[in-house]
């Protein structure tokens, strides 16, 4: 029985069929991320900590400079109340820690990038990168008073709507969103499929 409710979770968050629009809002504010999220992301959440330490250390080898004027952003404890996002257009940048392959690097950062978090009628908060060549976009679950869930899929080149979660795993996302000051959040997605360790969204409200 829970089987078949995550399932209709799934399908509902990132929708199926042949429509033309993504359809991206999923299921009712207040759901519990861990019905919707696959097991494989259950264990990137679960093994963050690991992760991140492995990724931040080859960062800093790399880019000892350019890593430490981020300051808190790659904290890993850094974490304060109200993690979700307001809604709004946001900048978003996305830094790149740890190579995932060798020959690969070990720290790259990008410019700043448009982003959104809207929400639906019913409350379901999505959280969508809408410019670039990678492009996350997904559902922000409320989990505790400092962190929250990213549940998504990436969305590359030039392709109109996103794979629906779960049935692509190389473009599934899942993250813990975080605020780290005043009007700055991140989203770190552990283990990603491309590239790296890990990838750190940073948000800031758009001016």
């Amino acid at each position: 029985m829970r089987r078949t409710i995550a399932l209709a979770l799934v399908a509902a968050l990132f929708g199926c069929g042949n429509s033309a629009a993504p359809r991206l809002i999923p299921v009712a504010a207040g759901s519990d991320w861990r019905r919707v999220a696959t097991p494989n992301d259950r264990e990137r959440l679960r093994a963050w900590r690991q992760t991140w330490q492995r990724a931040l250390a080859a960062a800093r080898r790399a880019a000892p400079e350019a890593v430490a004027a981020q300051g808190a952003l790659f904290d890993y404890d850094r974490a304060l109340d109200q993690p979700i996002p307001p809604l709004g257009s946001y900048n978003c940048r996305v830094y790149k820690l740890g190579a995932r392959q060798p020959g690969q690097l070990d720290y790259v950062d990008y410019p700043a990038f448009a982003c959104r978090v809207a929400a639906d009628e019913g409350g379901t908060v999505r959280l969508e990168k809408l410019t670039g060549s990678q492009r996350p976009t997904g559902v922000i679950f409320a989990d505790n008073g400092l962190r929250a869930v990213f549940l998504g899929v990436m969305i590359l080149g030039d392709e109109a709507r996103p794979y629906p979660y779960g049935r692509e795993p190389a473009r599934d996302l899942a993250g813990w969103v975080e605020r780290i000051g005043p009007a700055r959040w991140r989203v770190a997605l552990p283990q990603p499929a491309f590239e790296s360790l890990l990838d750190v969204v940073e948000l800031v409200p758009a001016r």
